[in-house]
């Protein structure tokens, strides 16, 4: 399987509490939640819909898979689309997953990771978990990057890249941009960047 990441950031690259209201996510006194909600249009929405649809598997952070839960009972086609795959949460604390067809990893997460990317299938796909997406890209696991990319800068809240961490090339598939400013580029890891020498 194809290992697919998905994130919704801002301009300034926080990815914190982005479909829901403040009080979703509060960690760290955040206080504008809900920023990416109603901001795309129907192209955007339609190219979010279908990517869930894709997925063979879903791949989830503990606090990303809980906030997923929300889509148990839902006939929307993104909570079809969940609740028909298999679910896997990098976990070392959850012990009873309550939605269905849930597998907790634990112990040897990279080993884990990559039985599952050597599976026949369409795409193993990681949605919000900023945590374990960098890890993800630290451990060079990720085949393809999405970032979905809304016109508003937040000034506060958890960011999808540190400060400081490792680096990383990106070799750009496809790019677009909806009628309300929305971007979507498409990425696959091209190894580490080239420096200028002099």
């Amino acid at each position: 399987m194809k290992l697919t990441t998905m994130t919704q950031v801002t301009i300034d690259g926080v990815m914190q509490g982005n479909g829901g209201p403040s009080d979703e996510d509060r960690r760290n006194g955040f206080e504008r939640g809900g920023w990416a909600r109603g901001a795309g249009d129907d192209e955007t929405r339609t190219f979010i819909t279908q990517t869930f649809q894709r997925a063979e598997a879903f791949l989830f952070g503990r606090r990303t898979y809980e906030l997923f839960t929300s889509w148990e009972s839902s006939t929307h086609p993104i909570g079809v689309a969940l609740n028909e795959a298999p679910k896997y949460v990098a976990s070392t604390t959850l012990t009873a997953p309550r939605w269905k067809d849930t597998t907790v990893l634990r112990g040897d997460l990279a080993a884990a990771i990559s039985e599952l990317k050597a599976k026949p299938g369409g795409e193993l796909q990681v949605h919000g978990s900023g945590i374990l997406t960098r890890w993800l890209l630290e451990h060079d696991l990720v085949d393809e990057m999405i970032l979905i990319v809304f016109p508003v800068i937040l000034g506060q809240g958890a960011r999808l890249f540190p400060e400081t961490g490792p680096d990383l090339a990106l070799d750009l598939v496809e790019s677009r941009v909806d009628s309300k400013g929305v971007t979507i580029q498409v990425y696959r890891p091209a190894g580490r960047p080239l420096y200028a020498t002099a």
